[in-house]
C-alpha cells in the first residue's frame, strides 16, 4: 500500500524540520494552502495538521496560525523566526545568482535549494521582483563603509567607487538589477549615496549638482560592471572566454577594421601588434582617475564663495 496523502504532508514537514528549512516558530501554510499545494481535500490537509499537533511538531497560536513547536509563543518571536527564514531565502538566492547567473534564478529553484515547498516561499517573498530588491539590499549592506572618511572629497569618492566596484564584482548579476530611473529606498545602497553626498558637500557643490555628480559616478561604475554578467553569459552560451572568442574572430574583425573605411582605428590596431588584453579592473581604475581628474578641473575653475576658503585640492594619487 502507498503512503496515505495526509502522511505525505506530515513527512514533508518533518523533513523540512530536519534540513533546517523550517525552524521553531515558523508559520506553516494554512489548511487551504496545504490542500492546494498537495492537491488534496481540505479534510486531508486538516487531518495532517492534527497529526502533527498530536505529535507535538506544531501548535496553533491565536491570530497567528499553525507554527512549528519548540519556539517562544510570543508573536514577536514568530516575526523574528520569519525574518530568519527570509534571510535564508535571500542568501540562497544570492548564491544561486552568483553561481549560475541571473537567468537561472527562480522562486522554484531557490525553494529546491532550501528543500522548501514553492508555495511556502511566497509567505516570505511576494514575487521574484521583490526577491531581487532584497538581494540587492543584502549585497550592498555586506560591504561596510568605514566609520571615518579619509581626508578630502576626492579620496572619499575614490573609496566609495572602489567599494561599489567590489560589490559588483562579487555579484556580477547586481549591475542588471540596480535601476537608475526607479531606485529603491534600500539602506545599504543609500549608505553609499550618503557617503558621496557628504564628500560633494565638502567640495561646495550645490544640491542639484551634487545629485548629478552622484548619479554620474554610480553609472560609471555600473556601466563597466554590467559587462561582468554579460561575459559570464557569453561563456556559458559559447563555451569560449573573451580571448578565445577574439582569436576565433580575429581574421574577420581585422578584415573589416582595416578595409580603409576606418583608418584611425586601423592605425591603433597596427600599433597594438603585441595584442590587447581587456582587464576590467585596469579599465575601472583608469576610468575613475580620468573621471575624478575632470571633476577636479571643473571645481578648480569655480569661483569660491565669499568666506568659503580656497578651492578644494586633490588629496590622493
Amino acid at each position: 500500500m502507498g503512503t496515505a496523502p495526509y502522511q505525505r504532508i506530515v513527512e514533508d514537514v518533518k523533513r523540512q524540520l530536519h534540513t533546517g528549512a523550517l525552524q521553531p516558530g515558523d508559520r506553516l501554510p494554512s489548511t487551504r494552502e496545504l490542500a492546494k499545494q498537495w492537491k488534496v481535500a481540505l479534510a486531508t490537509a486538516s487531518h495532517a495538521l492534527r497529526v502533527l499537533a498530536q505529535e507535538g511538531v506544531v501548535k496553533a497560536l491565536p491570530r497567528v496560525g499553525t507554527v512549528v513547536a519548540g519556539g517562544a509563543s510570543r508573536p514577536g518571536a514568530t516575526r523574528a523566526s520569519a525574518d530568519s527564514t527570509r534571510e535564508r531565502i535571500v542568501r540562497a538566492a544570492i548564491a544561486m545568482a552568483d553561481d549560475e547567473g541571473l537567468p537561472a534564478l527562480s522562486i522554484r529553484g531557490v525553494a529546491s535549494k532550501l528543500g522548501m515547498p514553492v508555495m511556502s516561499l511566497y509567505r516570505y517573498v511576494a514575487s521574484k521582483e521583490v526577491l531581487l530588491v532584497m538581494m540587492a539590499e543584502a549585497a550592498f549592506a555586506d560591504e561596510k563603509l568605514p566609520r571615518e572618511p579619509p581626508p578630502g572629497w576626492r579620496a572619499q569618492l575614490e573609496l566609495a567607487a572602489r567599494l561599489e566596484w567590489r560589490v559588483f564584482k562579487r555579484h556580477p548579476w547586481l549591475a542588471r538589477v540596480v535601476n537608475l530611473t526607479r531606485p529603491q529606498p534600500q539602506p545599504g545602497a543609500l549608505a553609499f549615496a550618503d557617503w558621496v553626498m557628504r564628500a560633494l558637500q565638502e567640495a561646495r557643490l550645490p544640491a542639484r549638482e551634487r545629485m548629478h555628480v552622484h548619479i554620474l559616478l554610480h553609472t560609471f561604475v555600473q556601466g563597466i560592471a554590467v559587462n561582468l554578467e554579460s561575459e559570464a553569459d557569453a561563456i556559458a552560451q559559447t563555451g569560449m572566454n573573451d580571448e578565445e572568442f577574439m582569436r576565433q574572430s580575429q581574421s574577420l574583425f581585422l578584415q573589416v577594421a582595416t578595409s580603409g573605411r576606418f583608418p584611425h582605428f586601423a592605425k591603433v590596431l597596427t600599433e597594438l601588434h603585441t595584442g590587447f588584453d581587456l582587464d576590467f579592473d585596469e579599465l575601472f581604475e583608469q576610468g575613475l582617475r580620468v573621471w575624478l581628474d575632470g571633476l577636479e578641473t571643473r571645481l578648480a575653475k569655480r569661483t569660491p564663495a565669499r568666506g568659503a576658503g580656497p578651492s578644494p585640492t586633490r588629496t590622493s594619487t
